[in-house]
């Protein structure tokens, strides 16, 4: 891997990268078609950049695969030492020698450490100031190659908390609206034995007195065809013959006998047989089935009866 340092935007991590990658492939003899650029953040207005080959990162991820490994981060071993104020500073890992300057980052090797460091002596650093910056630099790291088509795919995991908690919830939601529903009904079902026993009080005083309430509605109407009496009733019925009679000059109402069938036998007195014949028509025209009966003139008058009866369906 190798490392630059430069100043580059900070707005958007896109930006960085972009500009990242103009810079190495300036740098790099390589295409930057097969190169990999990932760039880091120590909070200093120079950022560092990683340079690799991409076969190269692939490789890598492939064989830690292949042995079970899905690393979270891969840092460039020179990002794990602190970075010097001044100079150098160069630390063993995993048997190696790993050189840091404020501005570079590279393995310790005799002829490149001494044309780097310009014949400087890098400042070696002490076990537990190392293992302190190791822990630092993978708590966050400076600089993670795992970035851009490396980046590490996140897993989609099941929050069995979370789903219990929604589970619980629905639950809850559902038992409310059942007891809504609950108190809905037996309102509904209070308020109709209310009206129910409103009705029967308001039916006792249309019954006679001491008659057992039984059904209010069915009780009133038996009464009230009692009193009307049956077919359309007497009151209906001889509204509707004195309103013929009074539309048909020169008749008078002499006699007339509701019966228990319904029918009304009305005797008439007319000026002449033709009146008797008209008068039969207009309560005919009002709905009613007229029978007549033999007419006889007398003292100047004719006189007969006429049987009335509600038409079917009446």
């Amino acid at each position: 891997v190798t490392l630059h340092w430069a100043e580059l935007p900070s707005r958007s991590a896109a930006q960085a990268t972009a500009a990242a990658r103009i810079l190495a492939s300036e740098a790099s003899a390589s295409p930057l078609a097969e190169l990999h650029v990932a760039v880091g953040d120590e909070g200093a207005s120079d950022r560092p950049i990683g340079v690799v080959g991409a076969a190269t990162m692939r490789d890598w991820l492939l064989m830690l695969a292949e042995a079970g490994v899905d690393p979270v981060a891969v840092i460039p071993a020179p990002m794990l030492l602190p970075r010097p104020e001044e100079g150098y500073a160069r630390a063993e890992l995993a048997g190696s020698g790993v050189v840091r300057g404020t501005s570079s980052g590279f393995a310790d090797e005799a002829r490149l450490t001494e044309l780097v460091t310009g014949g400087t002596a890098p400042a070696t650093i002490d076990r537990d100031t190392l293992e302190a910056a190791i822990v630092a630099a993978v708590a966050s790291p400076p600089l993670d190659l795992r970035q851009g088509p490396f980046a590490r795919r996140r897993r989609f995991a099941i929050d069995w908390g979370l789903i219990r908690r929604l589970a619980l919830l629905s639950l809850t939601i559902l038992a409310v609206t059942l007891a809504i529903s609950l108190v809905r009904i037996a309102k509904y079902s209070f308020g109709a034995d209310a009206l129910e026993a409103e009705a029967n009080t308001v039916a006792v005083t249309g019954l006679p007195r001491g008659e057992t309430v039984v059904d209010a509605s069915r009780q009133l109407d038996e009464r009230l065809s009692r009193v009307r009496g049956p077919g359309l009733g007497f009151t209906s019925t001889t509204a509707a013959v004195f309103a013929a009679v009074r539309a048909t000059p020169g008749t008078e109402v002499t006699a007339l006998d509701f019966q228990a069938n319904g029918d009304l036998r009305l005797s008439v007195a007319v000026e002449r047989e033709a009146l008797a014949t008209d008068l039969k028509r207009a309560l005919e025209s009002a709905g009613f089935s007229v029978r007549a009966g033999v007419f006889q003139a007398a003292a100047g008058r004719v006189t007969g009866e006429l049987t009335i009866s509600p038409e079917s369906g009446r």
